[in-house]
């Protein structure tokens, strides 16, 4: 099963398609739109392009588990990708993936601009890579 998982921002969001079995990454990228709906339209693209079977994005939790300050605009967004798509859209404990990303980035001497075009396909790598390995244990 192909999974698509999305790393929401403001003006960035990440994506990171799983390949076919569903077990690894397979491809990132990055839509650039301060839209939401236009933001929605592009997700339903990649999921028509690739076959995504499922989709999971991540959602602002804080270090205690309890919902984030910005909980309430995630659900809208997935309620307005579930609509562009026709797909159900997993909510997933997104903590620190974030900051594990520019850590990752760091390591790999990726700075400034270059990290600012790549830090949300990175932390929507993560947000996969921790769901399919939910799925794997299921």
């Amino acid at each position: 099963m192909r999974v698509l998982a999305i790393d929401y921002g403001d003006a960035r969001t990440g994506i990171a398609i799983s390949d076919a079995s569903g077990s690894i990454v397979g491809r990132t990228t990055v839509i650039h739109s301060r839209r939401p709906q236009q933001t929605a339209e592009a997700i339903a693209a990649l999921v028509q392009e690739s076959g995504a079977e499922r989709l999971v994005m991540g959602f602002p939790r804080n270090m205690d588990g309890t919902e984030g300050p910005r909980a309430a605009l995630y659900r809208e967004m997935a309620a307005t990708i579930q609509a562009a798509c026709g797909m159900e859209v997993v909510l997933w404990d997104e903590r620190r993936t974030t900051v594990e990303a520019h850590q990752i980035l760091s390591d790999c001497n990726y700075h400034g601009k270059k990290r600012k075009n790549t830090v949300d396909a990175v932390a929507a790598s993560l947000i996969l890579e921790g769901y399919l390995a939910f799925l794997s244990r299921c």
